[in-house]
């Protein structure tokens, strides 16, 4: 069984969670901490490498905002104790130029220990198709 060493669920659920809370905030330097740099963001709009300042810039674009999001079913993997990959459902609700939207996603964030602090280095992001009745 493992330990809490090697098992760092409970500690990557609450980065992720932080993570997603600052952009609701509108903190981006909290989330700027939690990266890697570079980071890799891979959605529909293709990959997108990012260093801290450029993460920044893309936080404060007025377009977007996030309001408000929920995360359910987090499974954390920890391969190594110092690589571990989070895989969850968000429901997000964001207005982006002004239009309030509501999506569902199913994503994926891969965290590495550097020097005692976990840093996420790529998220993913797939689009839950709705649901035809």
């Amino acid at each position: 069984m493992a330990n809490n060493v090697t098992n760092p669920r409970m500690e990557i659920e609450a980065l992720e969670r932080r993570f997603w809370q600052s952009m609701v905030d509108g903190q981006p330097e909290v989330a700027t901490r939690m990266l890697h740099e570079p980071a890799v963001l891979v959605s529909a709009r293709g990959a997108n490498k990012f260093d801290r300042a450029q993460y920044a810039q893309m936080a404060q674009d007025d377009r977007y905002r996030l309001v408000d999001f929920a995360i359910t079913g987090m499974d954390v993997l920890a391969p190594t104790p110092d690589a571990a990959i989070a895989t969850y459902s968000v429901h997000l609700v964001a207005e982006t130029e002004g239009r309030r939207r509501e999506e569902d996603y199913t994503d994926s964030s891969t965290w590495v220990k550097v020097d005692g602090a976990w840093q996420c280095v790529l998220h993913t992001e797939s689009a839950v198709a709705p649901s035809r009745n």
